[in-house]
């Protein structure tokens, strides 16, 4: 894809922001799709995913019908707080990936905000 692609633009230019602003911190990256949505904290100094959760996870998909609505999106932002904290994060950057901050996107870091994560 081009570069000149807006929504890559945007994408390569949050990254930059992040990066400029906070590198002692993990990165919660959010990707969505028109089915699912993804998101994954990301230790970008040792290039290691430390948390990960989706709505294609096992336990997830017993309990959401449909993997492209808020509902989804909150259990999703619910389950990746718990992991992160698990492997002890707590403190990470929000990478929305180049998507808008409302919908499915915002109901993720509010989820991930309630559940104990800070961004």
């Amino acid at each position: 894809m081009p570069k000149t692609d807006p929504k890559i633009a945007r994408k390569f230019r949050v990254r930059a922001r992040l990066r400029s602003l906070s590198t002692d911190r993990p990165r919660l990256s959010v990707h969505r799709t028109s089915s699912h949505i993804y998101a994954q904290v990301i230790d970008d100094h040792s290039a290691k995913t430390l948390a990960a959760a989706s709505t294609l996870d096992a336990g997830l998909r017993a309990d959401i019908k449909n993997g492209a609505n808020i509902e989804a999106a909150k259990a999703v932002g619910r389950l990746l707080a718990e992991r992160a904290k698990a492997a002890g994060v707590i403190d990470v950057r929000f990478d929305r990936g180049g998507f808008i901050f409302h919908g499915r996107i915002r109901a993720l870091a509010d989820a991930a905000r309630e559940a104990g994560l800070n961004f």
